[in-house]
């Protein structure tokens, strides 16, 4: 797997405080979304782990790295960044009208994925959240997450950024009861720690699947919907 080297334009905070960053890096060093880059301070001898970064937008000669990030980075930081590693979002080409759940405090880690599929012509988007929202393109909707019940009846395909701690609510948030099938395919990006990258194995990052644990670092961070036990 390749590294490279980055450095931080800026430092921005989203809605909730949150700290995001605009990183100068080589295109190849640009994850998709879904995808993560492990980051870590060149200059930084204290630190041992990685920062996992994904993506939230283009950014000139880089990309937008979707927050949090740690809080002693700051312009002018220069990256150590290996990637980009793992499973991203998948968009089917037969999706028309594509539902975008964000579970976590930030959809940040969607928009990307929204672009792409805004890009295809005759292709409906829409964002459940309840977070704040930063500035989103006049054509992707959005709404509350008390509508998702209503709109799998409308969607074809169905992304969720979900954190680990959230799988066990997600039944109640679709409107699913305990035998109920989802509707439509989907595809979950599991917002959990990934310290090591895929190196170690270490479990840090253990999703419950249908047959058996998966580690988001390396299986993920993205998994089929069907994949996962929630």
């Amino acid at each position: 797997m390749r590294t490279y080297q980055g450095i931080i334009r800026q430092v921005q905070l989203d809605h909730w405080g949150r700290a995001g960053a605009g990183i100068a890096c080589p295109q190849a060093a640009i994850p998709a979304p879904g995808q993560y880059l492990l980051a870590r301070a060149i200059d930084d001898r204290e630190a041992v782990l990685g920062t996992a970064l994904f993506t939230a937008g283009g950014d000139g000669d880089g990309f937008l790295a979707a927050p949090p990030i740690p809080s002693v980075w700051e312009p002018g930081t220069r990256l150590e960044l290996r990637g980009p590693i793992g499973r991203g979002l998948r968009l089917p080409d037969h999706t028309r009208r594509l539902a975008l759940l964000a579970l976590g405090e930030t959809p940040a880690r969607l928009l990307p994925f929204a672009a792409l599929a805004l890009d295809r012509p005759e292709t409906s988007v829409a964002l459940f959240t309840d977070a704040s929202l930063p500035w989103l393109p006049a054509a992707l909707e959005a709404q509350s997450l008390q509508n998702v019940p209503e709109a799998l009846a409308w969607a074809d395909f169905l992304a969720v950024d979900i954190p680990f701690q959230s799988l066990a609510t997600l039944r109640r948030v679709l409107g699913l009861g305990a035998g109920d099938r989802l509707p439509c395919p989907g595809e979950l990006l599991v917002e959990t720690p990934m310290p090591c990258g895929g190196l170690a194995d270490c479990g840090a990052c253990a999703v419950p699947g249908r047959r058996g644990w998966k580690l988001a670092c390396k299986d993920g961070p993205v998994f089929d919907i069907n994949e996962i036990e929630w």
